[in-house]
Parts: structure tokens; sequence; C-alpha cells
């Protein structure tokens, strides 16, 4: 199998690493972690322990995924994002004693395939981000996203949709339509679709 892993990153024991991956300088891959197919991850990037990652995916630098978070193919995390893992957290029980993993019960993030976190974006979990969707920079996210949804600000707020190519779809009479590909969608009950 062949992958490539910077000298100076920290991979632990016990960590699947498929072909093509490149790991940079100072990730740290915990134990358990499963890394797909021609994924990156970026210099200081941090992969909490059985975190699971697809295929072609791009973790940019410093960003953080804490366990138990799953990310499917081809999902984009920028720069400095953060998916955590506990809604209370706290250093300490109420009687002062340190807490340890048996003190609580992580919850995950789970990203779906081809979905964008930008640059800064906290993702409160448990929260399930859509396919195809895209979170804006620096917008902190408490609640899921819909396929294809555009989110920005604090709480972060539908502002629109996104087709697969990234680009913030146009509304036409009765459709949407991709101003890169012209792929059309269209709204229903359960969010938008892409029509094949």
């Amino acid at each position: 199998m062949s992958f490539f892993i910077d000298p100076l990153a920290i991979v632990e024991t016990n960590v699947f690493i498929d072909h093509g991956v490149k790991i940079w300088a100072y990730a740290h891959i915990r134990s358990k972690a499963k890394i797909g197919r021609n994924s990156i991850i970026g210099s200081s990037a941090y992969v909490g322990p059985g975190v699971t990652i697809g295929d072609n995916c791009k973790i940019q630098n410093a960003a953080q995924l804490f366990e138990p978070c799953t990310l499917e193919s081809g999902v984009f995390i920028g720069p400095g994002a953060i998916l955590t893992n506990d809604q209370n957290p706290r250093a300490v029980n109420p009687d002062i004693s340190l807490k340890s993993p048996i003190d609580w019960n992580a919850t995950g993030v789970v990203v779906r395939r081809g979905a964008s976190i930008g640059a800064g974006v906290i993702c409160v979990a448990p929260v399930e981000i859509g396919s195809w969707s895209m979170i804006a920079a620096g917008a902190v996210v408490v609640k899921n996203v819909a396929d294809f949804s555009l989110v920005a600000g604090v709480p972060g707020t539908q502002i629109g949709w996104v087709g697969k190519s990234g680009f913030k779809l146009i509304e036409c009479e009765g459709y949407f339509k991709c101003p890169i590909t012209g792929s059309r969608y269209v709204l229903e009950d359960k969010g938008m679709r892409i029509e094949e």
C-alpha cells in the first residue's frame, strides 16, 4: 500500500491508512482512526481515536476532528475547523473529581458525501451536515443541515442552496439552476434534489 506520512506527523498504532493518503507535518492521528483512499490530512490537524474519514477528503491545516466523527467521501474541512463531541463540557464532575472517559458520552458530527465546511467553522455535536452542503467560514452549526444547503452565521442559518459545483444555485421558475454546470435542481418536501 502506498501513502505518505511526513516524518514530523504523529500517527499512533492501529490506524488504517488507505492507498494515496498524504499526512503532513505535525498532524496527529489517534489510534483506530480510518483514513480513506487519496485523502489529505493537513499540517497540525488532529484526528481523534476511531474517527472515520472517507475517500478523497481534504482536511486542511489545524482542523480538529473529535471522535466519534464520521466523514463520508469527498468532504472538505477548512483550516481551523472544529468538529466537537460534547455539548456540556466540563473538566470535573460535580464533586470536583477529574472526569474520565466513562463520565460522559461522546456524540459525533456526521458529514455526508461532498459537503464542505469552511475555515474556522465550529460544528457542535450531535449534528449531521447534508450531502453537497456548504458551511461558510466562521459559522457555528448547532442543528442538522439539509443536502445542498448554504449555511452561514452564528448560529448557522441557511441562506440559500448550492450545487455539486459549490456555487450558489440560481432560482428559476419552478426549479434552481447551477450557474457553472447548468444542472437543474428541484425543491421538494424533503429538501433539494438534482434532476438526473
